[in-house]
């Protein structure tokens, strides 16, 4: 294992929740990345954010980590869930809340129907 897919893995176990994004939760650097954030702040969700554009090593290597080509990219307990796409689909269709759900994370369902709410 190289050291960034050292620091990955010791990363994505150590959080339940851990978002690799550009910029940081409070200071998102790309809208894909904010849009993600966002969503996350706004539900209550507690997560670890990795700012890829403070290691070259860390922004390639999440994507050879995931097997996936882009960022931001959200994890729960260990699992690669998906891109900002993915997590907005999600999102909108409540499949986000079951994930939180099944794997014990907290987070405001009532911040979540909001989302779907505004979007419908």
């Amino acid at each position: 294992m190289t050291d960034a897919n050292t620091q990955i893995a010791e990363t994505v176990k150590a959080h339940d929740v851990v978002l690799f994004m550009k910029g940081t939760k409070s200071m998102p650097q790309c809208g894909f990345s904010s849009r993600v954030a966002g969503v996350l702040n706004f539900m209550g969700v507690e997560f670890t954010d990795v700012n890829v554009l403070a290691d070259e090593s860390l922004r390639q290597g999440i994507k050879d980590y995931s097997d996936w080509p882009t960022i931001p990219q959200l994890y729960v307990k260990g699992e690669f869930v998906g891109g900002c796409d993915i997590i907005t689909e999600m999102t909108l269709s409540g499949e986000l809340d079951t994930l939180l759900e099944t794997n014990g994370v907290a987070y405001d369902k009532a911040a979540a129907d909001k989302i779907r709410e505004a979007n419908a």
